[in-house]
């Protein structure tokens, strides 16, 4: 059985191993930053997805270390993440995503009052 307060405590210690703020974590994460807000506060235990959303962005998370407790963070060499993952990427996606903006529609007043609409189709 997890025990909540023990993960909590990892979890600030990851988070203040890369210098995230929470709110940051949960862009990283791509979770609403009032989920970590209720999950740190002791109002909502840990979901599997929060979980695997953890594991897939940082790759110096054992998994043992952050459920239970088991190994050692980060993660070491005699206990390698099986495929390399990219935190800087996931970064970058969700800065991608913040800044994204899609042209909707153009409108251009002329001098005798009419008007032209241009429409993304």
């Amino acid at each position: 059985m997890l025990d909540t307060s023990s993960f909590l405590s990892r979890l600030n210690t990851l988070l203040a191993h890369n210098e995230l703020s929470s709110a940051a974590f949960a862009d990283l994460i791509q979770v609403q930053r009032s989920s970590i807000s209720h999950l740190l506060n002791g109002r909502n235990k840990p979901s599997l997805e929060f979980i695997i959303k953890i594991d897939e962005a940082f790759a110096e998370v054992d998994l043992q270390w952050l459920l239970y407790g088991k190994g050692t963070f980060p993660r070491t060499k005699t206990n390698p993440t099986p495929e390399p993952k990219d935190r800087e990427d996931a970064i970058d996606k969700v800065a991608k995503k913040k800044d994204e903006k899609k042209l909707e529609r153009i409108v251009m007043f002329y001098t005798d009052g009419t008007f032209k609409t241009y429409t993304e189709h």
